[in-house]
């Protein structure tokens, strides 16, 4: 895959609402399904995004919400919105994170090298940063395609007042 291509694909999805992500079933591609909307001026519809991480040898994930947060967000009462809206502390039941700052490639991944030189196919490095977690992905390619739309979106929700 382009890196140019590739850097375009992460900088396309900035600030943009992510929904799920994780290993699919087979557990070889890693999944991102992303709510994209644009500013309602421009009369471009949101969209749900599934941007699939095929061939994914590596994956970290690491919370970005702060100790004190999680301290004050062990309540089960914060992983459904409409029991946790009113209580102190990270609401995971918005079910949804900011794609901000954002994604971007690893330049000069030595990962990514190991990793095209051990399996003979080029393998790229990418971190992507959202108010909830702080994922590293090294992986070969990169399919994105339009998927029917699971909700009415996010934007109603936020995880802290």
């Amino acid at each position: 895959m382009d890196p140019v291509k590739l850097q375009q694909a992460l900088d396309d999805i900035f600030d943009q609402a992510l929904l799920h992500h994780g290993f699919v079933d087979y557990m070889r591609d890693y999944l991102l399904v992303i709510h994209a909307t644009a500013d309602p001026v421009t009369g471009t519809a949101p969209t749900t995004l599934r941007y699939l991480f095929r061939h994914c040898v590596q994956a970290t994930c690491v919370t970005t919400v702060r100790a004190d947060t999680w301290r004050e967000s062990l309540d089960d009462r914060l992983i459904t919105y409409e029991t946790g809206v009113d209580l102190d502390g990270y609401v995971w039941g918005v079910k949804w994170q900011i794609l901000y700052p954002g994604a971007s490639l690893v330049a000069d991944s030595p990962t990514a090298q190991s990793w095209t030189t051990a399996i003979g196919i080029d393998f790229h490095e990418v971190r992507i940063e959202t108010n909830a977690h702080d994922l590293t992905l090294v992986f070969a390619d990169l399919r994105i395609e339009e998927v029917p739309s699971r909700s009415q979106g996010p934007d109603h929700k936020f995880p802290i007042r």
